[in-house]
């Protein structure tokens, strides 16, 4: 398998239990800054492949920039293009934690996908 690379955010509660999963499992990881780094298209692109084109699936739905760019109303309209614009440019609308490399493409954090998905190789 490839590096690993989790971009977080650092008051994230999530991100740390997925980081302090990772750790606890002795899985290598590179950890990226999701604000100062997001992630790049090529990456948004093959997320986007892992989960069939759901473009919804990479938007952090419940955050502040999301809302405020009423992007609710506006995703179904936007090209894919565009969309994965909006993700690359501002890290704040990506669904985190965001964990690539090789075949592993995850957004969020669950245990039983994650171990199924780091663990099962």
């Amino acid at each position: 398998m490839s590096a690993l690379k989790i971009y977080t955010l650092a008051n994230c509660d999530t991100c740390r239990k997925a980081v302090k999963w990772l750790r606890a499992r002795g899985i290598s990881f590179e950890e990226r800054a999701i604000r100062e780094t997001p992630p790049t298209k090529a990456e948004l692109k093959a997320m986007l492949a892992a989960y069939q084109g759901e473009l919804r699936r990479l938007f952090n739905t419940s955050g502040g920039d999301y809302r405020e760019q009423k992007l609710g109303e506006q995703l179904p309209a936007l090209s894919e293009a565009a969309a994965l614009g909006l993700l690359a440019g501002n890290g704040n609308l990506v669904k985190r934690p965001f964990l690539i490399g090789g075949e592993v493409m995850l957004v969020g954090f669950d245990e039983a996908g994650w171990a199924a998905a780091l663990l099962a190789k």
